[in-house]
């Protein structure tokens, strides 16, 4: 069975890659800032504990938050996680309200040692989304009092491929270094009439690039480890088609069409986390992070507002009553967590930030391995009600099937 596990694995990896950004996978109005909505959900368990867990090991599973996690997987374990996620987003301003239901994969990885000390991982994620419509856009036409109203929409988003890499140096110390290759496409259409005549005017954005990150986590007893991570900035190169159609009596005609043009590239900047994980007492774990990511050193505006540093704090704890019972309902994880976040986008001097309170269970699915159904539901808000902005409140749902096989062990049959 592992000889035709990995080709099919590469298999779902490339049809994933193709389609993941095919269309709006997002109802966020925000996502039209930027690269899009930036990915919120996480491998394995982080996504119920506050969305953190920079100091959280491996043992338990993929935590794709730190590379030095991949270094304290069992020894014999190959591990595969596979994440889906939905978002039920309601929208307000002072006119109107909204509500939307999206849908998209949330993440797709793998785990295993390649020697004794260390671990190789390689994880296929969303890295942002873009899906919004804006209708009644008004424009005034350039040297007239005429105006005239569009629809704009917006789709795609970004993916990110990276590859992690663990290892201990010691029983308490562990390092890792990650890699990452970030690739899409933006599409933006825009619809309008002006007299009997219409426009359709649609430009499709790409980016791609390569980023590094590294981290650390280190065990000062057995009942508290530090964690620390690093990624560092990059500029993703960025090219465009440009393509405007006219429309009149029904016969349309080509105005614009462009591709391949070079657009200035988008900074994504240095960005540092440290985390601690507590273990009180048996059976509890409790995780608090702070993250920057210093957006301000990125010198870039976006056509409404501008970039600034962003901070996020996140706490998160699991309880699980006895993992040595053989009772199913003692193996049942619990978790719960916090995340705030002050927003990197300033509007009219007022940063969209938000926050969000999570919850999820842990499922055993084998009594043999640490396979487990993780699921974590989240209730949070973003924005404001004021001029220009929007507040959003969002329900958001991840459901992830944490698989563990072990490898090179000799099974004994009575």
């Amino acid at each position: 069975m592992k000889k035709i596990f990995l080709p099919v694995l590469l298999c779902t990896l490339a049809g994933i890659t193709a389609s993941a950004q095919s269309e709006g996978l997002t109802g966020s109005p925000y996502s039209m800032y930027g690269l899009g909505s930036l990915q919120q959900a996480g491998t394995g368990i982080s996504n119920a504990l506050g969305r953190g867990g920079i100091a959280l090991p491996g043992d338990t599973g993929i935590n794709n938050l730190n590379p030095a996690s991949y270094a304290s997987i069992y020894g014999k374990s190959f591990l595969f996680d596979v994440g889906f996620q939905s978002e039920y987003n309601h929208f307000e301003n002072r006119l109107s309200n909204e509500n939307k239901w999206s849908f998209n994969f949330s993440n797709i990885a793998m785990a295993f040692h390649v020697s004794d000390r260390s671990v190789l991982g390689i994880t296929l994620t969303p890295y942002s989304n873009v899906g919004y419509t804006m209708l009644g856009v008004t424009t005034n036409i350039e040297g007239s009092d005429q105006q005239f109203e569009s629809t704009i929409t917006g789709s795609g988003g970004l993916n990110s491929i990276k590859l992690n890499y663990g290892y201990r140096l010691s029983d308490r110390l562990r390092l890792g270094a990650s890699a990452s290759y970030l690739f899409g496409s933006i599409e933006e259409n825009e619809f309008f009439s002006i007299g009997s005549s219409y426009f359709e005017m649609s430009k499709t954005s790409y980016y791609n690039g390569a980023r590094l990150g590294a981290g650390f986590q280190y065990d000062l007893s057995p009942k508290f480890t530090l964690g620390g991570t690093v990624l560092f900035p990059v500029k993703l190169s960025g090219s465009a088609d440009r393509s405007v159609l006219k429309t009149i009596n029904g016969q349309s005609i080509s105005v614009e069409d462009e591709s391949g043009d070079a657009i200035p590239g988008f900074k994504l900047p240095a960005e540092m986390g440290m985390g601690i994980l507590l273990k009180p007492f048996k059976g509890l774990s409790v995780n608090a992070d702070y993250r920057k990511n210093l957006w301000s050193d990125t010198h870039q505006n976006d056509n409404l507002g501008s970039f600034k540093d962003q901070d996020i704090i996140s706490f998160g704890a699991e309880y699980v009553r006895n993992t040595r019972s053989m009772e199913y309902t003692d193996h049942i994880r619990f978790r719960a967590g916090f995340t705030t976040d002050n927003g990197y986008l300033s509007i009219n001097g007022k940063k969209i930030g938000g926050y969000a309170v999570t919850a999820g269970l842990g499922l055993p699915i084998s009594s043999n391995t640490g396979s487990m159904l993780n699921l974590s539901y989240s209730y949070g808000q973003k924005g404001q009600v004021s001029t220009l902005l929007i507040r959003e409140n969002y329900h958001f749902f991840t459901l992830n099937i944490s698989l563990e096989d072990l490898w090179f062990v000799r099974r004994k049959y009575e």
